[in-house]
């Protein structure tokens, strides 16, 4: 009796060591599980000294689509490669040296005027105790307007490192924008050789692998080239908007509306407090900022019910709680651009965690058919 209660009952670590013996003895789980942890590891240990590297990866993944598509008219892959290599780089140039200049000068407008805007607003806080004594206290504004000047100043402190180490920082673009679209041509013009190099080292049975990346490679292929368009879309529709209604900073406003989308759910919440705090300081509680605000929900409402669906149908099938718990996890990972990559980090995740069981179905199916035959 004790021996069948023995075989029933397993031994905790004995379960577990037979679900990894069981797991790990399939070469293609071995083979993904190795990559992912291959990747990791660069990425964590070795992250900044290979970031013009991993940044050019991304990129020349993201132009490989256009590649693609002017093969398909028949064109040799090499006259394709440098089609998409010039437009690359004649839109970062144009970003660099016609829309950056505009920022950086509207953002230095802004600090500047942040001491007027800081007294405007102590003034209206100022009132309110006299509006509503039953609800608000001088106190309580003291307190308000002390916290608020508290985190500028340390805001102004954070600025102004930023500013003393500005030379190295200089030195580092320099050095980016000589490296990155060079790698970028190279990766995209020896992408067979350079693909081929890595896949020796894997076994050639790696159907869970290939699933992984098949799954993974149109999802977030679809996601970021719908990101994209939707970054353009709303960023340009902010900037004629607040242009025409005469806001103060439309280019630098209009550029964080466009990267908000970046963050779901987040990014669109987060940057409107800067819209309509510059609105109430320009115009306070006049019609131009009711124009403005609804203008911009306007705006807000159409990227949420007519642009995502259109641009993201069927693509990056992620429920929001796990798509707000991969920003929260991979943006404390590696920050901003754990940030940024959080769906398509989120995206892989899913990709392994759907391939997975389904080796261990394919083992048991051929298990079935062995069975059977003999």
């Amino acid at each position: 009796m004790s021996n069948d209660s023995n075989k029933t009952h397993k031994d905790p670590m004995t379960l577990v060591t037979d679900w990894f013996r069981r797991t790990f003895s399939d070469p293609q789980v071995l083979a993904l599980t190795l990559a992912l942890l291959f990747i990791f590891a660069v990425i964590m240990f070795m992250g900044d000294m290979l970031a013009p590297v991993l940044a050019s990866v991304v990129i020349a993944y993201l132009l490989e689509g256009l590649v693609v598509w002017l093969e398909r008219f028949h064109l040799p892959r090499l006259v394709s490669v440098f089609i998409v290599f010039v437009c690359f780089v004649l839109f970062v140039a144009a970003i660099t040296f016609v829309l950056l200049p505009q920022v950086s000068v509207q953002l230095t407008q802004l600090l500047q005027q942040v001491p007027n805007m800081l007294a405007k607003g102590q003034e209206s806080l100022m009132r309110l105790p006299a509006m509503y004594p039953e609800l608000i206290t001088p106190e309580q504004i003291s307190s308000i307007i002390f916290t608020v000047k508290t985190e500028i100043g340390t805001l102004g402190q954070q600025i102004l490192s930023l500013s003393l180490s500005s030379v190295v920082g200089l030195i580092t673009i320099m050095v980016y924008f000589i490296l990155v679209p060079l790698l970028v041509f190279f990766f995209l013009k020896d992408k067979n050789k350079i693909i081929g190099w890595f896949i020796q080292y894997f076994p050639e049975d790696r159907g869970i692998a290939d699933d992984v990346w098949n799954e993974l490679d149109e999802q977030i292929s679809n996601y970021v080239r719908g990101k994209f368009w939707e970054i353009l879309i709303i960023g340009s529709a902010s900037f004629v908007a607040f242009s025409i209604l005469g806001l103060n900073y439309a280019a630098l406003l209009a550029v964080l509306v466009g990267l908000s989308v970046i963050i779901p759910y987040i990014g669109a919440t987060v940057v409107t407090i800067p819209v309509f705090a510059v609105a109430w300081f320009q115009w306070g509680w006049s019609s131009e900022f009711i124009y403005l605000a609804i203008t911009y929900l306007v705006i807000q409402a159409i990227d949420g019910n007519v642009l995502v669906p259109l641009l993201f149908s069927e693509v990056v099938n992620l429920h929001p709680v796990a798509i707000i718990v991969a920003i929260l996890v991979f943006g404390g990972l590696w920050g901003f651009w754990g940030v940024f990559f959080a769906i398509p980090l989120g995206t892989l995740v899913k990709a392994v965690l759907t391939a997975w069981p389904r080796a261990h179905l394919r083992e048991q199916r051929e298990e079935v058919q062995e069975a059977q035959q003999a």
